[in-house]
């Protein structure tokens, strides 16, 4: 399915509709291909409660080891 930056705003109920047959969304801006947006599998969803981020208060370590984890090298040099 082709859609236009005003159909993303306008007819979102389409785009949807067209993810949930499986199609490919390809976005439009002046004509030109912006991006596309691809349906999710459900093999590749992660449910919320098993991010790490969310599963904190579960877990032994301190809160700000399981951060430093989860940032990465960004704030590891402060």
């Amino acid at each position: 399915m082709k859609a236009t930056v005003v159909d993303l705003r306008y007819k979102i109920s389409d785009i949807l509709k067209a993810l949930d047959r499986d199609e490919d969304v390809e976005i439009l801006y002046h004509g030109k291909t912006k991006g596309i947006i691809v349906p999710v599998s459900g093999k590749t969803a992660m449910l919320v409660k098993d991010h790490l981020f969310f599963n904190m208060a579960a877990s032994e370590k301190p809160v700000d080891k399981i951060m430093d984890n989860l940032r990465g090298g960004r704030y590891r040099d402060l």
